[in-house]
């Protein structure tokens, strides 16, 4: 796992470096537009907003997701045990236990 600084200097760079297309989008003559239009619009723009989102809300996300992860692992848990539960239950019955 990355530290937190690392992993913040990544995205921020990410960030900036596909603002540039933007700019050139922005600032090039109308006759330009088009050949970038297609790559800024599906590429570029969703690029940055989800590195933006993740700069500014990540550490929303990490946290959610880390309770998500937390939440599965401990269902997972209970159906082990019931599962062993419900395999010896089974084999009681089995021997004849009546």
């Amino acid at each position: 796992m990355m530290k937190d600084a690392t992993q913040r200097l990544i995205v921020r760079w990410i960030h900036m470096v596909f603002s540039i297309p933007i700019l050139g989008y922005i600032y090039s003559p109308f006759e330009e537009i088009p050949k970038y239009a297609a790559r800024v619009r599906f590429v570029v723009v969703p690029v940055m907003l989800l590195s933006g989102l993740w700069m500014w809300k990540g550490h929303i996300v990490r946290r959610f997701i880390w309770k998500i992860g937390q939440t599965r692992r401990s269902s997972e848990t209970t159906r082990i045990r019931s599962g062993q539960e419900l395999e010896a239950t089974n084999s009681n019955e089995s021997i004849g236990t009546y």
